[in-house]
């Protein structure tokens, strides 16, 4: 029987002595920190590691200090023109300063849930409808700022502020998308329109063009046309001066009498004359050249007349 009691004993002085070590030791996981509480008062700050407790006396809170997502509800928000629509956002802040997120604010996620709903209401009640729908980074970076200035003293930083969702009642919204339709169809018509203007233009310039280079390419023609034939008149004018100036160097060269000049004078009229037209026309100093050959013919008979006498007489 003692013997039973002295095991109970034994295993209650275990368990005492565990329970003990169990509340004198704690775990900071990395990240976080632990804020040491000795009989209601704060005494320090543990970081990551083992932290040691006086039992039943100290008691430990852990803080995160990771960046923490807040997500906003949709509530319902009323724009400058008495317009409501429902908008939900995140939160997205950190905590820089322990001891004031723990005893500066009672709590810290819904007195900051209420501070970002109500600044957003004050944002969107200075904004047209138009206004909100389209400067959605305008009212991020407003309500992070004003977020940010309000919540420094309870030792956080606001990091960002993101609008989800953006809902303007039913009418508005069918009213919207009939306007963007609208637009969307006017635009259209202009891009339509401007597409032919522009194809009609390009088509212009294209005619205008073809015509330029046609008139450039005739007019290149024609003057190559006309300088080949300049250039085949102005050899064929050089090949006669040619000939002319060798038939004029051979006739100097042999040095012909004035008998012979007229004979082939004649010879040439007799050329002349064999064409198919009715009217020869003589140059004016043939006529002096015919009076001149007869008086070289009539020489030539005389002296053949008295040659012939001259032989009769001899016989």
């Amino acid at each position: 029987m003692e013997y039973f009691f002295g095991i109970v004993f034994f295993v209650f002085i275990l368990i005492v002595m565990g329970s003990i070590a169990a509340s004198s030791i704690r775990i900071v996981q990395q990240s976080s920190v632990g804020m040491i509480v000795r009989l209601g008062q704060y005494v320090e700050t543990r970081q990551a590691g083992i932290a040691w407790l006086i039992p039943f006396i100290d008691q430990m809170v852990i803080v995160d200090m990771r960046e923490q997502v807040m997500p906003l509800p949709p509530q319902p928000v009323i724009t400058r023109e008495n317009v409501t629509m429902n908008i939900d956002a995140v939160t997205y802040f950190q905590v820089t300063d322990p001891f004031r997120a723990t005893y500066e604010v009672a709590n810290l996620h819904m007195a900051l849930e209420k501070l970002a709903l109500t600044s957003m209401r004050n944002i969107i009640g200075e904004m047209s409808l138009d206004q909100a729908l389209a400067s959605r980074d305008v009212i991020n970076s407003r309500l992070q700022h004003t977020l940010d200035d309000a919540t420094g003293k309870w030792g956080i930083k606001v990091n960002r502020v993101e609008l989800k969702d953006i809902n303007p009642p039913r009418d508005i919204e069918e009213a919207m998308q009939k306007e963007m339709r609208a637009e969307r169809e006017k635009r259209a018509t202009i891009l339509t329109a401007e597409g032919k203007k522009q194809a009609a233009i390009l088509e212009s310039e294209g005619i205008k063009q073809a015509t330029i280079l046609t008139a450039e390419g005739d007019k290149e023609a024609a003057i190559r046309t006309a300088e080949g034939k300049a250039a085949a008149i102005r050899q064929v004018q050089e090949a006669e001066a040619e000939m002319i100036h060798r038939v004029f160097t051979s006739i100097n060269s042999a040095n012909p009498s004035r008998e012979v000049l007229q004979v082939k004078y004649l010879e040439a009229l007799a050329k002349v004359s064999q064409g198919q037209s009715n009217t020869l026309i003589l140059p004016y100093e043939s006529v002096a050249f015919l009076g001149a050959l007869s008086g070289s013919v009539r020489s030539i008979q005389t002296q053949s007349e008295k040659k012939a006498d001259q032989k009769s007489k001899e016989e």
